[in-house]
């Protein structure tokens, strides 16, 4: 599913650079990327998203060399391809929670909004315990529910590859479980590969295979 060989990354402005030799994670996978506060753990995501680009080396996911892809290609791979959990979780305050889980639907043709794929959109938010909200602005959600709304909407096109930047940073214990276990679910059912960044050591049991990128990412 991803494999990545020789890559440099540096941002313009700073001293930060992020080197990754090798890795390699096999589809269907499901995996945590644990590392120390700013030591490129959301910039790797953002690499195997095409997000970002690497200065040096190859990122391939799912067979196609992301990136050597120009940046209007990695947008469409992006939308066909690959579900994100944004650590800022990049919703549109001005749109009800229904509305921001379908936008991926909205913003491109390469999805077809559906009846079925409304009624999956919902039955996403009943899981996360937004069902009764689904009419609501997203202003008025707290932190934690409006992280629910994104990961209601970077499941909902059943993506082939599912990436989480601390999908339970704002979320209660209870809640956080629950999460955790949606991701899981969904990815498992459907043999997506999930790679999680997580801040809380405590959930990695809940995950057969841990990413540590300590010393990839240099400043």
């Amino acid at each position: 599913m991803i494999e990545i060989e020789d890559l440099e990354f540096r941002y313009r402005q700073g001293p930060f650079r992020l080197q990754v030799p090798s890795l390699s994670i096999a589809a269907g996978a499901q995996v945590a990327v644990i590392g120390p506060s700013g030591g490129g753990k959301t910039t790797l995501l953002h690499l195997l998203a095409g997000i970002a680009a690497p200065h040096r080396g190859r990122v391939v996911v799912r067979g196609t060399e992301i990136s050597a892809l120009g940046e209007t290609s990695r947008r469409s791979f992006r939308i066909a391809t690959i579900g994100l959990v944004f650590q800022e979780f990049e919703l549109l305050a001005y749109l009800h929670v229904l509305d921001n889980i379908l936008l991926p639907y909205q913003i491109t043709g390469a999805l077809q909004l559906s009846r079925q794929v409304r009624a999956r959109a919902e039955g996403l938010a009943e899981r996360v315990g937004l069902g009764d909200k689904l009419r609501r602005p997203v202003r008025r959600l707290s932190q934690g529910e409006r992280q629910r709304v994104a990961v209601c909407r970077a499941l909902l096109p059943e993506p082939p590859l599912l990436l989480a930047d601390e999908p339970t940073g704002n979320l209660d214990p209870g809640t956080l479980d629950r999460v955790i276990q949606i991701l899981q679910e969904d990815a498992a059912a459907r043999q997506a590969t999930l790679v999680t960044v997580l801040h809380d050591h405590d959930l990695l049991r809940r995950f057969p295979e841990v990413i540590d990128i300590s010393g990839w990412g240099t400043s």
